[in-house]
């Protein structure tokens, strides 16, 4: 089904695979760096690289895309940096925060910042309940060969030939101010597809089994992911893009894909035939990782509880069900730190799994084949009048008015389930949160902890595990017990619909500036919209105090900064990060506060220990060795440790509310991702390693970095720094991986604002 190459391959021809370490690998004809150079993302990259190496890349994007969780921060960050125009295309949908229900006004006053700097700055502006932010870059923006860059970890358009990239916000601010994305080309993995999926398997359960391959290896993380082989060709373009915008789950940097006619079609009817590019690799192409897929092999997925990665069969759970279920629920116990009674063995009903909710959403499930599909399956049945719910949210409105017209609609309505609007809210907790100790089934993205919106610290619980649309309507079909669609159709359930793309949706609702900036406009501020506060620059010495250790395996951003009812706070950073850790750890926002106190002293001139008297002690240890360190050259700070943190979204504010809450470094034997690494180095946050095995502090403890300014000057990657305890200073030695020029100078100057500034 999915095997994973453990050296390089050549594909000759883009159909021949030869690994580098056999004995044809002599005759291929080719030398491997400039078979490097022939695969379709090298050429990408090098069209967009504007640096004279290929090697250290400065990357400028043709387009960038935010929704109205993260561009009111990105706006108002190039703002203070002097922006007046969009330099190129940017494109701000409503998509998260679009139920205007939480803390009055602010989600509807985010919405009018968003319309007036459309209006002022030169972009594009997407009203609420219209597209997701994916479908419509998907409709509107891609083209082949192109560059995209996104302020959301699922922003992935390689199914259609562009390369795209999820990073924080204040990545998007280097290019809204005419600067670049500062990366090492970074390696390139083939997705060799060969046959042709089975009737009742669709784009989900392909992603699904992809990434359970590839997670907890770290295959393919920070890599671009090339889709190529014949199987590529026996796929729609709806059930690529399906499998592409899961990429992001393996960890990824990027992806893109082969393209063909069905791609050349999709670019035909939604009436931009000039973007569509064929992409093949070239030649000889050589590849730093293989995954080989038979598509024909896959079985319908279920990523059980509380990660994309686990995932199993849906034969295979219905077959061992106590087991696996009892699995999920002592995994659990790591994730949730025992702090709710977690049961799911108590769904089994006369032998079977019951479910209480399905969703279909977003820019993973919301497309027209998925939703074409669910009514097929659907049709003439109900769901039935217990506790099983449906709902279907089509991902634009174009795909909405096509599913009217072709009957798909009526058809899901009559069933009991419900039809609603584009909205992004089911993948992180803002609409449709489930029971307490509900289990909820969904065509979504992720799956992580209380990411449906239930609240650990309230004592709630509920679940969700990720399938696809076909098996959800399967089980539907069967009011809420678990089904997999390959066993409830036969080949001929689903039919093929035509689709239409009517653009006039658009052109009626949707401001396009056609880039053109009105200076004239005044931007609307609504109460909520806060300044962010001011930021010190890195200081010659550090002490910091622990206040908060995790040892999961993966620390999510969820778990940094919880998704849901928060993002409406999104819009102020002193608001939202009193919401920091909450679920995970509520003892941080406080700890956070206490020395950051100490630092507002030390900044104001006076003493920190009037804020924070245990510091007076540990500062005399710390004079004892270093005579020199005093309140004018040593920062106070906080930080955190965890093993893994960062898998999930890009979201800047997993970052940013710890920086306002005081935060000076994060901790960690790795970090899950390269955005989020960059985020914390974009907010002046110091990301350290630390040797796997090696944690000589515990949580409340006091780290003293001496010259750690110096370090970073000099491109140090080893750093000395001290426990302080008990009066005695006790060595150990923390890493930093390595730094751009830019990177060294945004951590010096205490945040990127600081650094734009001057």
């Amino acid at each position: 089904m999915i095997r994973l190459h453990n050296e390089g391959v050549f594909l000759v021809d883009a159909r021949t695979v030869i690994s580098e370490k056999s004995p044809e690998a002599a005759s291929v004809g080719c030398p491997k760096d400039d078979a490097e150079k022939n695969t379709i993302a090298y050429g990408i990259l090098s069209e967009h690289n504007t640096s004279d190496s290929m090697e250290k890349l400065k990357i400028k994007f043709d387009k960038l895309t935010s929704h109205d969780i993260t561009y009111v921060g990105i706006i108002q960050t190039a703002r203070a940096s002097g922006l007046e125009k969009f330099p190129i295309p940017y494109v701000l949908t409503n998509c998260h925060n679009s139920l205007c229900a939480v803390g009055g006004t602010i989600n509807e006053d985010d919405h009018m910042f968003g319309l007036t700097c459309a209006k002022k700055f030169g972009g594009v502006y997407v009203p609420p309940h219209q597209a997701v932010i994916h479908q419509f870059a998907r409709e509107m923006l891609t083209g082949g060969g192109k560059m995209i860059l996104g302020s959301d970890s699922h922003t992935r358009y390689g199914a259609l030939g562009t390369m795209a990239m999820g990073e924080g916000g204040p990545e998007l601010v280097k290019q809204l101010l005419g600067r670049t994305y500062d990366i090492n080309r970074p390696e390139v993995v083939a997705v060799y597809m060969t046959g042709s999926p089975r009737p009742g398997v669709g784009p989900q359960d392909v992603a699904l089994a992809i990434i359970g391959a590839v997670f907890e290896k770290g295959y393919v993380k920070n890599k671009v992911m090339e889709f190529v082989g014949p199987g590529v060709s026996n796929l729609s373009a709806d059930f690529r893009i399906g499998v592409d915008v899961m990429t992001t789950e393996t960890t990824c940097l990027s992806s893109i894909w082969k393209t063909d006619e069905k791609i050349k079609e999709f670019y035909d009817i939604h009436g931009r035939s000039e973007e569509y590019k064929e992409l093949n690799p070239k030649g000889t192409a050589y590849y730093d990782g293989m995954i080989e897929v038979e598509l024909d092999k896959i079985d319908p997925m279920i990523a059980m509880p509380f990660h994309p990665s686990n995932t199993y069969t849906i034969d295979e759970v219905n077959a061992n069900l106590e087991d696996i279920l009892r699995d999920v629920e002592k995994k659990a116990l790591v994730s949730l730190d025992g702090a709710v009674d977690y049961k799911l063995t108590d769904k089994i009903r006369d032998g079977k799994f019951y479910v209480e909710q399905g969703i279909v959403a977003g820019c993973a499930g919301g497309g027209f084949e998925n939703i074409c599909a669910v009514a097929d399956i659907l049709d003439g049945k109900n769901i039935g009048a217990d506790e099983f719910t449906l709902s279907v949210y089509p991902a634009s409105m174009p795909i909405y008015m096509e599913l009217i017209k072709n009957g798909c609609a009526a058809k899901i309505l009559e069933t009991g389930a419900v039809l609603k609007t584009a909205f992004c809210g089911p993948c992180f907790g803002a609409g449709d949160t489930p029971a307490n100790n509900a289990f909820s089934i969904r065509h979504s993205t992720r799956n992580f902890p209380n990411r449906e919106g239930s609240k650990l610290q309230s004592g709630q619980i509920s679940s969700v595990a990720l399938m696809d649309a076909r098996s959800i309507a399967a089980t539907a079909a069967n009011r809420g017990f678990l089904t997999s669609a390959a066993k409830q159709i036969e080949a001929d359930t689903l039919k093929k619909y035509r689709y239409s793309f009517d653009s006039a949706i658009y052109a009626n609702r949707v401001f396009d500036s056609k880039g053109v900036a009105d200076p004239k406009q005044e931007i609307h501020f609504g109460p909520n919209i806060k300044d962010w506060p001011s930021m010190e620059a890195l200081t010659d010495n550090l002490l910091l105090k622990v206040v908060s250790e995790i040892h999961d395996p993966v620390t999510t951003t969820d778990e940094l900064i919880p998704s849901g009812e928060t993002s409406s706070y999104r819009s102020n950073p002193l608001g939202l990060a009193e919401f920091a850790l909450s679920r995970k750890d509520p003892m941080y926002v406080g700890r956070a506060k206490e020395v950051r106190s100490a630092e507002e002293c030390r900044v104001k001139g006076s003493s920190p220990c009037e804020a924070l008297s245990e510091i007076k002690p540990v500062m005399e240890a710390v004079k004892k060795q270093f005579p020199g360190a005093d309140r004018t050259n040593t920062g106070i700070g906080s930080t955190i440790f965890a093993v893994k943190p960062g898998d999930g979204s890009a979201r800047e504010q997993a970052a940013s509310c710890q920086k306002v809450l005081g935060g000076w470094a994060n901790i960690a034997n790795e970090y899950a991702t390269k955005r989020y690494r960059s985020n914390l180095i974009n907010w002046g946050m110091l990301p350290f390693i630390i040797d796997e095995g090696d944690l000589p502090f515990a949580n409340l403890d006091y780290l003293f970095v001496p010259d750690i300014r110096k370090a970073i000057e000099e491109e140090k990657t080893d750093i000395d720094a001290f426990v302080v305890k008990d009066g005695t200073l006790k060595p150990f030695t923390l890493h930093m991986g390595a730094l751009t020029d830019d990177e060294r100078t945004i951590i010096l100057k205490g945040c990127l604002i600081n650094y734009y500034a001057g």
